[in-house]
């Protein structure tokens, strides 16, 4: 398997630069590079990644996507004058030239491909290209929005040439429609073009029809262009991961990329002068994260836009650490997407019912009478929402936000524990799980003796439960004093197990944990606190609508400081799901996950073992839609728990 994560950075990319007065160009600087490089650095994640040089693109491969007159316009450039260069670029929209713009494309467009291949070579897992200038606005015959070429759509055409891939996923998380990628790929159904965007109803730039959610693609490409358009400023950490749970993840795990290529512009980050959203840095580990679940780890994140330089910063550093497996910090904020991103995601919903096959049974219907119709912002004059206040006013208003990151970022960030996955070798099977799991040394008879009768005796009554729990309360105490992330224990009883671990670990402070059980057990009630899922019978791809579509929205919606889950007997739901549930799990509680697997389930223990030392999840298999029956049985549970757990709230009928 391929491990380590590829980290492209090229100083020369900075001396691309304005050389005159363009207020609509003034925020593109070269800081943008060199913070984000500087925080890397304070973080010390530049050592931890695999250093890969940038190369200049060639002319062939920037003409995979691009005309070459455009091309022949941008070399043309590097022997003008100011004056020349600022007549061609006002020829464009938002684009500045300057004698070593052309230069530094290039090397943008070969950084890119050189990521593609560190990953697809399986030189590296994973990585991360910092470049300028962006690209994801760049057409095929034209520079636009600070975009000469389009270093992420050549990518994807570079990668299905080079390496034969048809299926690849590009997630732009850019506060601006790509509008350009769009142009690109809607009519290739190899490519699934996702870009969530700042719109509020076509009076955001670049202020276009077809920037909304109903622009789908055309011929063969219907269905594999999704926009996501946000109609109201302030989008906060809630909204952004109810769109991962109820439109991206679905469509892509049903999709199967072999590829996935973030264009990633943390202009949708808090602070930022353009996009004026809520979100907090570590949003970003968490969509990482999610999308380290696809195409067997192999995931290409390019740098787009970003503005603040502190938020574009923290946010740079949040997805290089989760790209090299450390722990995802807890997210904050209140769980509950607000109207207008519910309004959005159900339009997104019923304009793509009809090409994808987990939409087949859900309830999906548009919504035109708008929440936010009714008061149009208008960027002449911006009058944001009281429900999100913007952040952005003016210069004081940026200080502000920079205070706030540095609290933030403090609270947020943890010691990532010295060990990430613990067991004890009770039964003699140590040598057949993966190498990186660490032995700890049973807990003494006598103690646990001890324990139980103090506090456990209503639920403790056969003595092989009472051996058993030598080895779990040993690598659980682990967990709880954070010297490991997670761990893994068998059990002969795993649902007498799991709560006494729920009980054991209330005990030592930890007050909200999300119990799930998978198989058929009797869940232990009066367990004190808690909060228990029971996955009983997911069979195959009724998995992904009970996955994405209950337990995610739930698990977010509760935040648990610890997760529990149990495996047990007579369960539908096979090994490569187990593995991925348990890998989807690692973005709760600062990963903190503790596994109770019924002990005669050896090859159970080998794949949530991998999943829990940071594997990449194995592929699940060709996609079968859910039936009538599974997806009405979530529909219900949701519908009936929607008003508790809000991050439900973002599909089926609306009870806001």
């Amino acid at each position: 398997m391929a491990s380590g994560t590829a980290l492209i950075y090229d100083e020369e990319m900075t001396t691309h630069k304005l050389l005159w007065s363009d207020p609509a160009c003034d925020i593109e600087v070269p800081e943008r590079l060199s913070s984000s490089y500087e925080q890397l650095k304070r973080y010390h994640l530049v050592e931890r990644c695999v250093h890969v040089p940038a190369r200049e693109g060639s002319k062939e491969e920037i003409l995979l996507v691009h005309s070459s007159e455009h091309l022949e316009v941008a070399k043309s450039t590097q022997t003008m004058n100011e004056e020349e260069l600022k007549k061609v670029s006002g020829n464009y929209d938002a684009f500045f030239f300057h004698p070593n713009t052309y230069r530094c494309a290039r090397l943008a467009v070969g950084a890119t491909l050189e990521l593609v291949d560190a990953v697809m070579s399986g030189k590296v897992r994973n990585g991360m290209a910092l470049v300028r200038p962006p690209g994801h606005h760049s057409q095929r015959n034209a520079a636009n929005g600070f975009c000469l070429f389009n270093n992420v759509a050549i990518a994807a055409e570079y990668a299905k040439l080079k390496y034969g891939l048809q299926r690849i996923l590009i997630v732009d998380w850019d506060v601006h429609h790509g509008q350009g990628t769009q142009y690109i790929f809607e009519e290739d159904p190899s490519v699934l073009y996702f870009s969530w965007h700042r719109y509020e109803h076509q009076e955001f730039w670049p202020s276009l029809k077809e920037s909304d959610y109903d622009a789908v693609g055309l011929g063969k490409g219907k269905g594999f262009n999704i926009n996501l358009p946000w109609n109201k400023v302030g989008m906060g950490n809630s909204d952004y991961l109810a769109a991962f749970f109820h439109v991206l993840l679905p469509m892509a795990f049903e999709f199967d990329p072999e590829l996935v290529i973030v264009s990633s512009g943390y202009d949708s980050g808090i602070g930022d002068p353009e996009g004026w959203m809520n979100a907090t840095p570590e949003v970003f580990a968490h969509l990482t994260h999610f999308l380290m679940q696809l195409a067997n780890g192999k995931l290409c994140v390019v740098l787009e836009g970003g503005y603040h330089l502190k938020s574009l910063s923290e946010s740079v550093c949040m997805t290089v650490k989760t790209l090299l497996g450390d722990p995802v910090p807890q997210i904050t904020g209140e769980m509950a997407p607000c109207l207008s991103a519910v309004e959005s995601i159900q339009n997104v919903r019923a304009a793509h019912k009809r090409y994808w096959k987990w939409l087949m049974y859900e309830d999906t219907s548009f919504l035109q009478n708008l929440s936010t119709k009714s008061h149009l912002l208008k960027k002449a004059n911006p009058n944001p929402s009281t429900e999100h206040e913007s952040k952005i006013t003016n210069n004081d208003e940026t200080v502000k936000v920079e205070r706030f990151l540095e609290l933030h970022m403090k609270n947020i960030l943890f010691p990532v524990p010295p060990v990430k996955t613990a067991t004890t070798d009770s039964k003699g099977s140590a040598h057949l799980l993966p190498v990186p799991v660490h032995f700890v040394k049973e807990m003494d008879k006598t103690e646990i003796k001890a324990l139980v009768s103090g506090f456990y005796a209503d639920i403790v009554k056969e003595d092989k439960t009472l051996l058993s729990l030598g080895s779990m309360l040993a690598i659980l105490d682990k967990i709880l004093k954070k010297e490991v992330c997670n761990g893994i224990a068998e059990s002969p009883t795993p649902s007498i197990s799991v709560a006494v671990a729920l009980r054991h670990s209330v005990r030592f402070g930890f007050q909200r944990v999300l119990c799930i059980f998978v198989g058929d057990m009797q869940i232990i009630p009066n367990t004190e606190d808690g909060f228990s899922l029971l996955l009983k019978d997911a069979e195959g791809n009724d998995f992904f609508s009970a996955v994405l579509g209950f337990i995610l929205p739930v698990a977010y919606s509760y935040q648990p400081n610890l997760t529990v889950i149990a495996v047990g007997p007579n369960r539908s739901l096979g090994i490569s799901g187990i593995s991925l549930l348990f890998s989807l799990l690692q973005g709760l509680a600062e990963s903190r996950i503790f596994a109770v697997i019924e002990d005669t389930e050896i090859n159970v223990m080998q794949s949530v073992a991998k999943a829990l030392v940071g594997a990449s999840a194995p592929h699940f298999g060709v996609y079968v839609p859910p039936t009538q029956e599974k997806v009405n049985e979530i529909k219900i549970l949701r519908d009936q728990f929607q008003q508790e757990w809000k991050m439900l709230q973002c599909s089926g009928k609306l009870s806001i």
